[in-house]
């Protein structure tokens, strides 16, 4: 397990993509499936980002509302349910949207399941054209077709739009060779290769969104989005989380 500062191999980047998980937004003491205190903490470390001049979109889950995995243990249709969570995934970007707007962040909702009332069709060119005027674009509906993670969506999404970076953000501090949560001596990884990833089968990501990053050179940080300033530090060259790349 390499213990090489990360910063040794990033620039810092002109355009991020940001995967964040539904179950972020969910404060399940309370029982809240989206709790608008963590919402707004979740706006405002996006727009410490979005103010120092980085373009960013963000693909967001719905695993706090639905996920059709979950829905199929139940007897739901496995198509059905997948289209149920895309449908979760479209409910989240709105209330992250609402968080961004309300404190001066300019965005944009694109779905890949057309509503036109409530957000853009998902449009590569606009959606580019929208990062060049600095709004931060939000990616709902997962790729729009069952059996694709959210993951995958983050891939698919950062490899069009030609990010620099895919951000993965979650409740740990990066890949471990165990859950940390069940095993106390589980080891942090600093630093992978997208085959080690692969072939280790780590359940980060999945391994869909772990070869399309490999194929365009998209590096993966695995990060703690709740430690403090994590985003503005990774920007900044900090060693945060695990580094996957080439």
């Amino acid at each position: 397990m390499s213990t090489e500062d990360n910063s040794s191999r990033l620039r810092r980047p002109r355009r991020i993509l940001l995967k964040l998980s539904g179950e972020i937004l969910q404060n399940k003491a309370a029982s809240m499936v989206i709790d608008p205190a963590i919402l707004a903490r979740m706006a405002e470390m996006i727009r410490e980002v979005h103010q120092s001049g980085v373009q960013v979109a963000l693909v967001i889950g719905g695993g706090n509302i639905f996920r059709g995995k979950a829905g199929e243990l139940r007897g739901i249709d496995r198509n059905s349910g997948d289209y149920m969570g895309m449908l979760a995934t479209i409910i989240n970007a709105l209330a992250l949207q609402d968080a961004l707007e309300k404190i001066g962040v300019d965005t944009r909702v694109q779905t890949s399941i057309e509503m036109k009332p409530v957000a853009e069709p998902f449009i590569l060119r606009r959606a580019l054209r929208h990062l060049e005027k600095g709004r931060v674009v939000l990616f709902g509906g997962g790729t729009g077709n069952p059996y694709f993670t959210t993951d995958t969506t983050a891939a698919l999404r950062a490899s069009e739009i030609h990010a620099d970076l895919l951000l993965k953000a979650t409740n740990v501090d990066g890949v471990y060779d165990a859950d940390p949560r069940t095993h106390p001596n589980a080891c942090r990884y600093d630093r992978l290769t997208y085959q080690e990833a692969l072939e280790r089968r780590l359940q980060v990501m999945d391994g869909a969104a772990f070869s399309l990053c490999m194929e365009n050179h998209i590096p993966i940080i695995v990060f703690n989005l709740l430690q403090d300033h994590a985003l503005r530090r990774i920007l900044n060259g900090e060693p945060v989380g695990t580094l996957v790349s080439d």
